[in-house]
């Protein structure tokens, strides 16, 4: 691979901005140990999170309850009464669905049986066929074998007899034993509800001792933030799952009643799964229509039942997840996509089908404890759905993977939010300071540089004609200083020397004049452009062209910058005020004219020189700076128009 080299000679070397410390270790041994824990610990923590989840879901019902005068004993009584309800409720039906499902199958025996037939014919009987075809060719081609000698005699009277069959009965269980077989399995649902109901009571009872206690562990020192973050926290968490409850029970009672409809059998079953399911985005929901897709396909000869089963969840997922979920908690619900199927593979390993239900809400509960926590904010970088980089940063690595392509395409996307004037601000005037703070620590190659110059460029040329949102800038006091000196379009390009470039502005024009910077001339560029949709009439030079064309100047016995009224200087250095620039304004302060001085971006730092009038004004971004030249082009105007009436 080849190594570009930079100016001196030397391959660049990029050094971490930090020796690995214990730090990391102990973070990686810190989530082995939780992992663990959650998982040989699953017996006890999946009722203490259920418990808390219910709680956020309980919630707004003791509040409204609390507000029509009741105690808070009751209150929470009545709620937790309300959910067992519920819960029971749900249960019953389920286990009756699946009784009467149970009972109707053999109703459906023959077109179960014709379809596993056309199905083991299409798939399995081809198979067959082909595999027989080869093993048929495959005896024609191997040699023979000789058939084993047959015994006599001796051998065969001494071959063992065969074995005798031996049968093994069970004694007939008691009444006793056959309860126990009956009720087993609903012992541990049971013993699991009754804990969940008993720590949601304790929880609703001591909310605010909870509260407390969480921040005197995690805030005591920061209270206000401490208090905000919990408060935000649980009421936003509280919102989005009665919402998404509400929501996924919605859905579920729609799918039951539209499969009743339509003829499948256990239409409530597929609907409580649906509702169940639908708790992890994207996937679950598909799981239920899976299912309830290949019953109808298997007890009617014909497809048309598994069609429109299939077609009933298309429609009622779009409709959910299109119309129902923005209006209710928005479009996101603050995971990303990657990060909700992640999270229900983990928690389906650490807690089985319990863990596939509560993955999206555990995962949320945790992305939000990292927004407010510093030592999780991992976590929402990681499971988030916010951007993991600013749009500065998105530009500026684009263009620094040489990627022009992917930085024009995230401009015109965000220019769809934003003016043209803010992109170049808030996106590109502060990746190009990113670029310039990795160029003066040496790790930017020169080909790095020069292929990054190119890249804006390209940039600000694709942007040249496009609107973006209109800005609170209006054009029309430029406009008017230009018409009054009869020049309405900006003017682009470079001049050898100060006298030309004063000649070509005029006197309501900009000189705008590029640092010796190493991005210096690409964020002129941009005042040039931005200038240009002001209709201001504009003319760039560089540092270096300035210098140059004032020695012609003096040759030629002609004053520097005698017409230009207005001169801007564009430089990512002016706030460290670096000798060149202060010399630039050295010069420019010692013309006889009086000359308005813009500097930016950045501004200047005190004890830069002023020029003759005094009148040196500084803007930190492109904003400030298009004001400040609209604010001189207008005043030089009005002067002029004023002398020239007089």
């Amino acid at each position: 691979m080849k190594l570009s080299l930079p100016p001196h000679g030397r391959p660049n070397r990029v050094y971490p901005p930090g020796a690995p410390s214990l730090h990391g270790l102990a973070s990686v041994i810190t989530g082995v140990v939780v992992v663990c824990g959650l998982y040989f610990g699953r017996a006890v923590l999946i009722p203490i999170t259920l418990s808390v989840l219910l709680s956020f879901l309980l919630a707004p019902l003791v509040a409204a309850l609390r507000r029509l005068r009741m105690g808070q004993l009751p209150s929470i009584f009545i709620a937790v009464f309300f959910a067992l309800a519920i819960v029971l409720g749900a249960g019953a039906l389920i286990a009756a669905q699946i009784v009467q499902l149970a009972a109707d199958l053999p109703q459906y025996q023959v077109a179960i049986e014709r379809k596993i037939e056309t199905v083991q014919e299409k798939t399995v009987g081809r198979a067959d066929v082909l595999l027989g075809k080869a093993a048929l060719t495959l005896q024609r081609v191997a040699p023979s074998r000789p058939a084993p000698p047959r015994s006599f005699g001796k051998a065969s009277r001494n071959a063992p007899a065969a074995p005798l069959p031996v049968e093994v009965h069970e004694p007939a269980l008691t009444p006793m034993q056959l309860a126990q077989r009956a009720f087993s399995p609903a012992i541990a649902p049971l013993e699991t509800t009754f804990i969940v109901l008993v720590v949601t009571i304790f929880i609703l009872l001591q909310r605010e001792d909870l509260r407390d206690r969480l921040i005197s562990l995690f805030g005591s020192r920061d209270l206000h933030r401490t208090t905000t973050a919990i408060n935000d926290a649980a009421s936003r968490l509280s919102r989005y799952f009665v919402a998404q409850l509400g929501l996924n029970l919605s859905v579920g009672a729609v799918l039951a009643i539209g499969l009743a409809g339509i003829g499948v059998p256990g239409a409530l079953l597929f609907g409580v799964v649906a509702a169940l399911l639908r708790f992890v985005p994207y996937i679950g929901i598909w799981i239920a229509a899976l299912l309830a897709v290949c019953l109808a396909a298997a007890i009617q000869p014909q497809w048309t039942m598994a069609v429109w089963t299939l077609v009933l969840f298309v429609v009622v997922d779009l409709v959910a997840g299109q119309v129902a979920e923005p209006l209710l908690y928005g479009r996101r619900s603050g995971l990303s996509p990657l990060a909700v199927v992640v999270a229900a593979i983990f928690w389906s390993w650490l807690w089985g089908p319990v863990g596939l239900v509560l993955s999206t809400p555990l995962t949320l509960c945790v992305v939000t404890l990292g927004r407010y926590a510093d030592r999780l904010n991992f976590l929402t970088i990681l499971l988030g759905d916010q951007p993991a980089l600013t749009p500065a940063q998105t530009f500026y690595q684009r263009l620094l993977a040489d990627d022009p392509h992917e930085a024009i395409v995230q401009a015109d996307r965000l220019l769809g939010e934003m003016s043209v004037l803010d992109y170049y601000d808030h996106v590109a005037l502060e990746g190009l300071r990113l670029a310039r703070n990795d160029a003066l620590r040496g790790v930017l190659t020169a080909e790095q540089l020069v292929r990054f110059n190119e890249s804006v460029v390209d940039i600000i040329e694709n942007l040249e004609t496009v609107q973006g949102v209109p800005d609170n800038l209006g054009a029309h006091e430029p406009d008017d200083a230009a018409h009054a000196h009869g020049r309405t379009e900006p003017h682009y390009g470079g001049t050898t020397g100060i006298a030309d470039a004063a000649h070509a502005v005029g006197a309501t024009g900009v000189l705008c004049i590029s640092g010796r910077g190493a991005f210096d001339e690409v964020a002129a560029a941009i005042a040039v452009q931005l200038l240009g949709r002001q209709k201001i009439a504009t003319v760039a030079t560089t540092y270096e062209q300035f210098r140059n064309g004032r020695s012609e100047a003096q040759a030629a016995q002609q004053s520097p910058g005698e017409n230009t009224p207005v001169i801007c200087i564009v430089s990512l250095d002016a706030a460290e005020s670096p000798p060149y620039l202060r010399n630039l304004l050295r010069r420019i302060g010692n013309q006889p004219s009086a000359t308005t001085v813009i500097v930016g971006l950045g501004g200047l730092s005190e004890g830069a020189p002023e020029t003759a009038t005094g009148s040196t004004r500084n803007a930190t971004s492109f904003r400030g700076l298009i004001e400040e030249c609209r604010a001189a082009t207008l005043a030089t105007a009005r002067h002029e128009q004023a002398q020239g009436a007089a």
